[in-house]
């Protein structure tokens, strides 16, 4: 069986991947599984600079997911070159760099420095406030987001450049359209949707921070739609994610239209659920005699 796809100039010997935030760097799970067995690691976001992110608590498991404030607490772009990366690159899989500023000029920075680093990939999260415009997200004013896309894009010269969206918009389908216009190879999504845990008891907020980002099965309705929509608006390829914990749901964000999957918080409940995945898919395949995974992607039959 072929499992092969292809996402830019990204070659991914498999489609799943391990979403942004849930691996580390990706030290922790090679001691449960050999990295190398699933397509690529989006390791956690880095910054210009180290961030120590928000205080605790910052964790709380919800029905059939998990909210986070984890605030993009990361090692920066320094010590990201000198230590982390060289750790991925003893493996045979997709070495994808997410990153993370507040100003364009720190998008630029991180994007320049990435691609002569030599990683694979580079997804950037627009889910950042702009310090310069009010603290307005990237991602939540489209002109802002294609201007952002068209400063990084002229330094990304050998990586493939990955947009990752927020579910926390009007239209998504919209907001990869305005990516894919700006040069971006390819987008992912979805990012976390913003909610918040009470306790009523002591009538205070469980996060520290009030609210934080949901993510785990409970959202996977939610990823499911989104990404059918983005996938009938654009060219480029989708990558899906959002409660993908089984190689069925991971046909399942294909059918709609994703080209890759990456598993998320799957991750914190079964350290080996991405190579689960993989496996999961192939055993698909094999029940429905489909001999190349491309057939697939899109393959939802809606009429």
């Amino acid at each position: 069986m072929k499992l092969a796809v292809k996402i830019g100039k990204l070659k991914l010997k498999n489609p799943v991947l391990v979403a942004s935030g849930t691996f580390g760097y990706g030290e922790e799970f090679a001691e449960h599984y050999d990295l190398s067995l699933i397509g690529g690691v989006m390791m956690k976001g880095i910054s210009v600079k180290p961030r120590q992110g928000n205080p605790p608590p910052r964790i709380y498991e919800t029905p059939c997911g998990m909210l986070n404030s984890i605030g993009l607490q990361n090692v920066g772009l320094k010590d990201f070159i000198a230590k982390k990366l060289p750790f991925i690159r003893k493996y045979d899989t997709a070495a994808i760099a997410n990153v993370l500023g507040n100003t364009p000029a720190e998008y630029v920075k991180l994007c320049k420095d990435l691609d002569e680093a030599g990683v694979d990939a580079i997804e950037l999260n627009v889910s950042c406030p702009n310090v310069k415009k009010g603290g307005i997200a990237f991602c939540a004013d489209r002109r802002m987001l294609i201007r952002l896309i068209e400063k990084v894009r002229p330094v990304v010269k050998k990586s493939t450049l990955i947009v990752k969206l927020s579910p926390n918009v009007t239209d998504i389908a919209s907001m990869a359209l305005a990516a894919e216009e700006a040069g971006a190879d390819a987008v992912s999504l979805i990012n976390t949707l913003t909610g918040m845990a009470i306790d009523a008891h002591n009538r205070r907020p469980v996060l520290a921070n009030v609210k934080g980002g949901l993510s785990g099965p409970a959202i996977k309705p939610i990823a499911l739609r989104m990404v059918y929509d983005t996938a009938q608006a654009v060219k480029i390829p989708v990558i899906g994610m959002g409660g993908i914990s089984s190689g069925l749901d991971a046909v399942e964000f294909m059918l709609a239209g994703a080209t890759a999957v990456a598993v998320g918080t799957a991750n914190f409940i079964r350290p080996e659920a991405a190579p689960e995945v993989v496996r999961g898919i192939e055993a698909y395949m094999k029940q429905h005699a489909i001999s190349d995974v491309k057939d697939i992607i899109g393959a939802l039959r809606v009429q």
